[in-house]
């Protein structure tokens, strides 16, 4: 008997390798390999304007994104997050010199609960920083109103959502900056790479010039910057990405329906609620499993799905709030966030899963083997 093909949880779509040679040869005439080079500043302006936003700065990873953007804006001290995240939210708030504070969830949506967050805030309070979590908007007004009557900055990690519209409109246009990463698990890939977006061209100059070791010019630096430039490989790697990502999107998203279909009628194992007004991007698709009326725990699912060559992952688990060295970072209770890690699981979806392929997931999850 034949071993099965292991199903990944994602698997990353890259573009036509013939098509990206071409871009590589003008690369090698050119000899322009990083510095904001012609590709760079193309896949810069086409990117803005596949997302309908006025201003991106491009950079190598999400998690450098992250970082500067917290400097380009001043934060300082405390900064509410929450612990339903990948570890790169809170260390990049490490790394800016700032202290995170944990904040709990909404259980639906698995975003930062906005009602919890006045309570957490203090003097040395300075930015919240939510996750679109799953590519699920957070509820942003209720955190406009909040950052406003305190006059806190703003910062959304929007890893998960490239390409996510709200009535219409960029969830990245919320607040006073946003990230989005381009790391290859994402829908979107530059292989490595990230993204600010601001609407503010004096945030986005600070941006560009804290990514390049903070200069002004040739002789004039302005600050203590870092080195966080996306190369020109990456960036035409991304710019051929764009003629691609929505008939990804549309894959992705007829087998996340079939998901839905399927898995409906299964005990024990809720969905996340897509909001109507959303125009989502189908990157993730995770379940929650009720152990009791399931009948087994996540765990031993999740071991289950291995033993049949299935690769799902516990995102998010454990909660970042666990790591030992978080274990001083203030926070409220995270009763709902610490239910959530545990009952979590993200099944496979990218473009090229085949129906046959979830057919063996559903196979696992319906317990028919």
């Amino acid at each position: 008997m034949n071993k099965k093909k292991t199903i990944p949880v994602t698997k990353p779509s890259l573009p036509p390798l013939e098509e990206y040679t071409e871009l590589l040869r003008e690369i090698w005439e050119n000899k322009w390999l990083t510095n904001n080079g012609p590709f760079h500043q193309k896949f810069e302006r086409a990117l803005a304007e596949h997302l309908g936003v006025k201003h991106i700065s491009l950079f190598c990873n999400g998690t450098i994104a992250l970082q500067v953007g917290l400097e380009a804006m001043g934060v300082t001290g405390e900064v509410i997050t929450t612990p339903f995240t990948f570890a790169a939210t809170a260390h990049a708030i490490h790394h800016a010199g700032c202290q995170p504070v944990f904040c709990d969830i909404d259980p639906k949506s698995c975003n930062i609960d906005a009602k919890k967050i006045e309570a957490l805030i203090t003097p040395d309070t300075s930015c919240i920083m939510p996750v679109h979590v799953y590519g699920i908007h957070c509820d942003t007004e209720a955190i406009q109103r909040i950052a406003d009557k305190y006059a806190l900055k703003v910062f959304y990690d929007a890893a998960h959502a490239f390409g996510v519209e709200e009535q219409g409109e960029s969830v990245l246009t919320h607040g006073n900056l946003s990230m989005v990463s381009f790391h290859a698990t994402k829908v979107f890939n530059t292989v490595e790479g990230g993204a600010l977006v601001t609407d503010d061209p004096g945030l986005k100059q600070r941006i560009d010039r804290l990514r390049n070791f903070g200069f002004v010019n040739e002789t004039t630096v302005a600050g203590p910057g870092t080195n966080g430039k996306m190369n020109e490989l990456q960036a035409a790697y991304g710019l051929l990405q764009l003629k691609y990502i929505d008939a990804e999107i549309e894959k992705c998203h007829r087998i996340a329906e079939r998901y839905r279909t399927r898995l409906a009628g299964v005990r024990g194992i809720r969905l996340l609620e897509v909001p109507e007004c959303v125009q989502h991007n189908a990157a993730y698709f995770p379940v929650f499993i009720d152990e009791v009326e399931y009948g087994m725990s996540r765990d031993a699912l999740y071991e289950k799905l291995r033993k049949h060559g299935i690769h799902a992952r516990r995102y998010f688990y454990p909660l970042v709030s666990s790591f030992e060295c978080y274990s001083d970072a203030l926070r409220g209770s995270l009763s709902e966030a610490e239910k959530i890690a545990e009952q979590v699981i993200c099944l496979p979806i990218y473009g090229g899963l085949s129906e046959s392929e979830q057919e063996r997931v559903f196979g696992v999850l319906a317990c028919k083997f």
